[in-house]
């Protein structure tokens, strides 16, 4: 019986990694913005924040929110909503998005200690020495170099972080 519990395990590993159609992954080295989680957090969290390159110029000074604004303007076909009336930049300012740009849209993920993956601990000492209202604004002091895992599906595209490469 453990045999056959270890095999249905193995089965739906084996299937988790098989790619869906029109599925595609790649390893890159990109800047990410390093900002605190918004609302309540665990202490210590950390959110890696992928911006489009086109949108980066746009999003300095800005909160997480207000850039999500801005990227979700940009890629909807409905910009008369009140999100896209009441942005921080004047949408006639903001550049359309190449359609072989990675990524396609602005993505973060959320880092929560304790992590064992290389480069955690230099992150953690630039949180440490560095005011929180700087976390909470993008700026280009506030990025990293990170080697990820890039995810493009049809519908969208995602990352995994797989190592630190350098801090601020």
């Amino acid at each position: 019986m453990r045999n056959m519990a270890a095999a249905v395990v193995l089965c739906t590993v084996a299937l988790a990694q098989t790619p869906r159609p029109g599925e595609s992954s790649l390893e890159l080295e990109p800047s990410l913005f390093v900002q605190l989680p918004g609302g309540k957090f665990t202490p210590g969290a950390v959110q890696l924040v992928w911006i489009p390159e086109p949108l980066v110029k746009y999003c300095l000074g800005k909160t997480h929110e207000q850039c999500a604004s801005m990227d979700f303007c940009i890629r909807t076909t409905s910009k008369n909503v009140s999100t896209c009336r009441n942005l921080a930049v004047d949408l006639a300012h903001l550049p359309a998005y190449p359609p072989d740009m990675r990524p396609r849209r602005m993505l973060s993920i959320a880092m929560i200690p304790p992590t064992i993956m290389k480069g955690w601990e230099e992150l953690e000492a630039y949180l440490a020495r560095t005011p929180r209202d700087r976390l909470q604004h993008f700026s280009s002091k506030g990025r990293i170099k990170a080697r990820v895992t890039f995810t493009r599906t049809p519908d969208d595209d995602d990352f995994r972080v797989l190592e630190i490469l350098s801090v601020p």
